[in-house]
């Protein structure tokens, strides 16, 4: 596949990944990733200090879809809803048919009430690779830079 085919379905492939999200679509969110997968949410000085302690770590897509059904069945929260930002997708280089690849993004979160703030920003570190035919998440590492969390952390990021 060209440089230019690959950049081109990363990049909607990154952006599908967002309006799922913001647009409730939470089923269908493991389904960006591999079985076999990582998926964690961490502050920049914990990665920075090389910490595999995150906020938030899953590492199958089972994993993945319990945290839908408990988001969705189990958990209390106020309803909110998310806007992502993305910006400036970096492919770093492809090995053995993964493609590293860093996105910034901020995600926008407005509550019922109509308050709206900056939930999070920072950037993604990504392992993708081509799984029958269809991109796929082995890793997405979601790297905040604020080391304070909201609490209120139950949609992905």
């Amino acid at each position: 596949m060209a440089i230019e085919e690959i950049r081109q379905r990363i990049e909607d492939f990154i952006h599908d990944y967002a309006h799922c999200i913001d647009d409730d679509r939470l089923e269908e969110w493991p389904d960006y990733f591999t079985e076999s997968c990582r998926y964690q949410i961490i502050d920049r000085e914990n990665h920075a200090r090389g910490s595999v302690v995150g906020v938030m770590t899953c590492d199958s897509r089972g994993m993945l879809r319990d945290r839908v059904l408990a988001l969705r069945d189990a958990n209390i929260y106020e309803p909110h809803v998310y806007r992502h930002l993305i910006s400036s997708i970096r492919i770093r280089g492809e090995n053995d048919g993964v493609w590293s690849v860093q996105t910034a993004y901020a995600v926008i979160r407005t509550m019922q009430n109509g308050d709206v703030s900056v939930f999070s920003s920072g950037k993604y570190l990504d392992k993708i690779v081509l799984d029958q035919d269809q991109l796929r998440f082995r890793e997405r590492m979601v790297i905040c830079d604020s080391i304070r969390i909201d609490t209120l952390l139950v949609i992905p990021i």
